[in-house]
């Protein structure tokens, strides 16, 4: 409790020293005997502390604000606060803060230049992601294109193996003179296999659909590709007898080779429509024809170059019947030596009964002209269509040229 609130003592105005701490009830005396207060003289009020002044540093700290001043007279200044846009009033609760009316466009300066900004943003931003899309599509269509050139460049790895191991494709001497390109390959071999591939349209049905041989080397590599092309009606009204074009292609695709058979009589009984075959390497240009010879009862063929001039014949059985062995015609040089042969080879008993896909097979001399040799293998196509090409899975075989 202070004592300046409470009642004044008897002896006010204030004395010198203090002494009225003794009247208060509850209070020992000041000075007496049993503790308390120590005792008197106090100092006066405002004389200052009894205690020695503070050592220098220990004063009063620094002024770290500005003393407070009042409103008015130079002193700071009260602030309305008020939500909405200057010179407008406040919004209503409910209701969009109204825009700035200043400008032209009903906008104000500051609004004007930050709607500028936002647009070049904006443009800057779509800019970016055309930019982006545009990498991205091309990054896309590069990747595409690689992995299609990898996948190239594999085949054609895989194509180049396949050449030097059994079942693959033969490698292409080099380096031979005065040859039409594509037939380097007979350049190196002095015989053929052909394997006539299993249709099973066909075989099942008895629609004739167009051959397809594989020409292969003694090594079981592949030397070409053949196949006929024909038409559908051609193949059904005109069976074995039809005309056709046969396409000689390499490991590659290219075609090497082009056969073509008119349509023609094959009987004794129409010798001046005989049958016959021009080769041409590479198309378009001839060099060779495959003639049939009238004979009533072995059939005959010469083997002629570009110019019209026999170089070979051949000669073939009475019977042309497959019956568990192979039918052999006899390639025979100008002077009746035989030079080679070309045979019917026994494919099996399932085989010879309900397909037409043979297996043949020619032999020729090793230095023979590579243009000879081409034209041998159209004379082997032709023979197999002459007398072992089945219609609707029937024998055609008969004995002699009748």
């Amino acid at each position: 409790m202070n004592p300046q609130q409470q009642p004044q003592a008897p002896y006010a105005p204030y004395a010198p020293q203090y002494q009225g701490y003794t009247d208060q009830p509850g209070y020992p005396p000041a000075g007496g005997g049993g503790g308390g207060y120590p005792p008197a003289p106090y100092p006066p009020p405002g004389t200052g502390s009894p205690y020695p002044p503070a050592a220098p540093g220990y004063g009063q700290p620094p002024q770290m604000y500005a003393p407070n001043q009042p409103y008015g007279g130079g002193g700071y200044q009260p602030v309305m606060v008020q939500p909405g846009m200057p010179g407008h009033p406040p919004p209503v609760m409910g209701q969009p803060v109204p825009e700035s009316a200043s400008g032209m466009d009903g906008k104000s300066g500051d609004s004007s230049v930050k709607d500028g900004c936002d647009r070049e943003g904006a443009r800057a931003h779509q800019h970016q992601y055309r930019t982006r899309f545009l990498l991205r599509f091309l990054e896309e269509k590069m990747f595409d294109l690689s992995r299609q050139l990898h996948i190239r460049q594999g085949k054609a790895t895989i194509r180049r193996m396949l050449r030097y191991i059994p079942g693959g494709w033969m490698p292409i001497p080099q380096g031979i003179p005065n040859c039409p390109p594509g037939l380097e390959y007979l350049t190196a071999i002095d015989q053929l296999l052909v394997h006539q591939k299993v249709e099973l349209l066909e075989a099942f049905t008895g629609f004739e659909t167009a051959n397809k041989y594989t020409v292969k080397n003694t090594l079981g590599q592949k030397v070409y590709w053949a196949m006929e092309d024909t038409g559908c009606c051609n193949r059904m009204c005109c069976g074995a007898a039809r005309a056709f074009d046969m396409k000689i292609l390499d490991t590659y695709q290219n075609e090497v080779l082009h056969f073509n058979r008119p349509l023609r009589c094959s009987s004794c009984w129409f010798p001046c429509c005989l049958q016959t075959m021009e080769v041409t390497a590479p198309p378009g240009n001839v060099i060779g024809y495959v003639e049939q010879d009238w004979s009533i009862l072995t059939p005959q063929f010469s083997i002629k170059n570009q110019n019209g001039e026999t170089v070979l014949k051949i000669s073939g059985p009475f019977c042309t019947f497959s019956i568990c062995g192979d039918v052999e015609f006899e390639v025979l040089s100008t002077n009746g030596t035989q030079v080679g042969k070309i045979s019917k080879q026994w494919s099996g008993l399932g085989r010879e009964m309900f397909t037409d896909a043979d297996h043949f097979g020619i032999n020729f001399p090793m230095d023979l002209d590579v243009r000879v040799k081409a034209t041998l293998l159209g004379a082997l196509f032709l023979i197999d269509y002459m007398f072992f090409e089945k219609s609707g899975n029937k024998e055609q075989d008969r004995p002699g040229m009748f």
